[in-house]
């Protein structure tokens, strides 16, 4: 078999597994609807003390769709499983693509591995509430990591699978909870002051709007999954767009019923007094007896899993973009060579994750204040950064491509979009330690959000490392599986190929 042949086999995904509700799987259970109405929401009505968080939750996903009008009409362009640093490299330059990658691979790790801390301290809280046995948080976090390290190694449709099953279920009990939310209204009133603009003001503000931007991470993943899908022009569109409008129902209709259920003068108070376990015990205030709880909690967590899974993915094919393009050793372009998985970049996706949870274990630090929390809010920040900077890459990849696309996608959107997302960004910059729950004065509010410059920076002066050592490495930067090709067009010598797609 000739080195072509082989390269075809061993340094591409697996190709046209994926439809449109597959991928709207992967996008919804990073995001972990059930984890975000039932944590994240009634943990920022408790420290943020602000109701509207359901008109923060429309506010934003009129920003992100206008955002994903440029985003997809680029993808229709560019298939790459790099995502963000494709996009970059393609707009922008190769040197801050560089730079971007690693502020992406950081982000999805701090989401994915701040997972395990909430899914250890939600399974422990469970079993000794219940079962009287009071088991180690970071026991349960290390049992579903070895289950999301092998499910990470198969194919990418048997985890679709798995995925839609457990989405399936936690938008099933949503749906259920707000129909009973909603027919039991506090007062017997009907109250629509969680979409009040009066209600999100004030030095909050950037704290909330923060908070629902990562709730809404995940929807940008469909580019990810764009060469494993059965049409990508078609499936990633329509799956971008999707995820976002059932994102955005979900999560507005969903705080606005507990509103209604619990009262609009009550929301703060009754979510500082029971956090994640007030969805809940509110459902159980109606429908009768502790079940309702405990079926949340169980679902919760299989939400918290769903998510591991999903970010254990996305970091997995983004990683095995950069080895495929040799910004990251050879040896991540190389794919399993029955599921098609990115293999490498699983494996050492999964050797991160526990490594963190075991340094929280022996360190006692708080599950879901150090790890979870902390570790979510600064991933969030990370895709933010990302979303903004891709905004205008794709104002810079039709001003050098203009194709057939209209002024309102290539300009107009993109162009509006990264106004807007500058302006969030501002606001969460500046708003840091309130989302930390620090003091004013702490380090902590600067050192976590510095944390990603100095990785950008790193990453910009390695490509420019590489475009001066490596040329043909930095030629093919943001190509793909298109990337030999490109060298012709840089008028470089076409290097040798290896046996897993990878560029010497």
């Amino acid at each position: 078999m000739s080195n072509v042949a082989r390269t075809d086999v061993a340094g591409t995904l697996a190709q046209s597994r994926l439809g449109v509700f597959s991928v709207i799987g992967f996008a919804l259970t990073a995001a972990a609807p059930l984890m975000v109405v039932g944590g994240v929401v009634t943990t920022g009505w408790a420290v943020t003390g602000t109701l509207a968080f359901s008109l923060a939750f429309v506010i934003m996903a009129a920003v992100l769709s206008l955002f994903s009008i440029g985003y997809v009409a680029m993808a229709r362009h560019v298939t790459n499983a790099g995502s963000f640093y494709t996009y970059l490299a393609r707009g922008l330059s190769r040197r801050l693509a560089v730079g971007g990658s690693l502020v992406q691979l950081l982000a999805y790790n701090l989401l994915q591995v701040g997972l395990y801390g909430i899914f250890g301290a939600s399974m422990a809280s469970l079993i000794s509430n219940r079962l009287g046995q009071d088991i180690p948080w970071w026991t349960y976090s290390l049992a579903a990591w070895a289950i999301v390290a092998a499910l990470g190694v198969l194919r990418v449709d048997v985890n679709s699978k798995v995925l839609a099953v457990a989405l399936a279920a936690e938008i099933l009990v949503v749906v259920v909870f707000d129909l009973v939310f909603l027919a039991n209204p506090a007062g017997g009133e009907v109250s629509f002051a969680a979409f009040s603009p009066g209600e999100l003001s004030g030095p909050a503000l950037g704290a909330v709007l923060v908070t629902v931007t990562t709730a809404y991470v995940g929807f940008e993943g469909g580019p990810v999954y764009s060469e494993e899908s059965k049409d990508p022009r078609r499936t990633v569109p329509a799956a971008t767009y999707l995820s976002l409008c059932l994102m955005a129902c979900l999560y507005a209709v969903t705080a606005w019923a507990m509103s209604v259920a619990v009262g609009s003068d009550k929301v703060v108070a009754t979510a500082q007094e029971h956090e994640a376990d007030m969805m809940f015990r509110v459902a159980a205030d109606h429908l009768g007896g502790s079940f309702i709880v405990d079926l949340g909690h169980v679902l919760l967590l299989t939400s918290i899993f769903a998510g591991l899974l999903s970010f254990h993915s996305a970091v997995a094919r983004a990683s095995f973009a950069l080895g495929r393009e040799r910004v990251l050793p050879a040896v991540f372009g190389r794919t399993h060579a029955q599921s098609g998985s990115p293999m490498i970049g699983s494996i050492v996706q999964s050797g991160i994750a526990f490594v963190v949870v075991i340094g929280y274990a022996l360190a006692g630090a708080d599950p879901l204040v150090n790890l979870f929390f902390w570790l979510g809010m600064t991933g969030g920040l990370g895709v933010l950064i990302l979303l903004t900077a891709t905004s205008f890459a794709v104002l810079g990849f039709f001003a050098k491509n203009p194709g057939d696309e209209p002024l309102r996608r290539r300009v107009l959107a993109p162009g509006l979009a990264g106004i807007a997302l500058l302006g969030v960004l501002y606001l969460a910059l500046t708003n840091y330690a309130s989302l930390l729950g620090v003091d004013p004065d702490s380090p902590l509010r600067w050192m976590f959000p510095a944390t990603y410059g100095l990785v950008a920076v790193i990453g910009v002066l390695y490509g420019q490392f590489i475009a001066t050592a490596r040329p043909e490495v930095h030629a093919g930067i943001g190509f793909g599986a298109n990337a030999i090709s490109s060298y012709a067009e840089f008028g470089l010598t076409t290097p040798s190929e290896s046996t897993t797609g990878s560029v010497r």
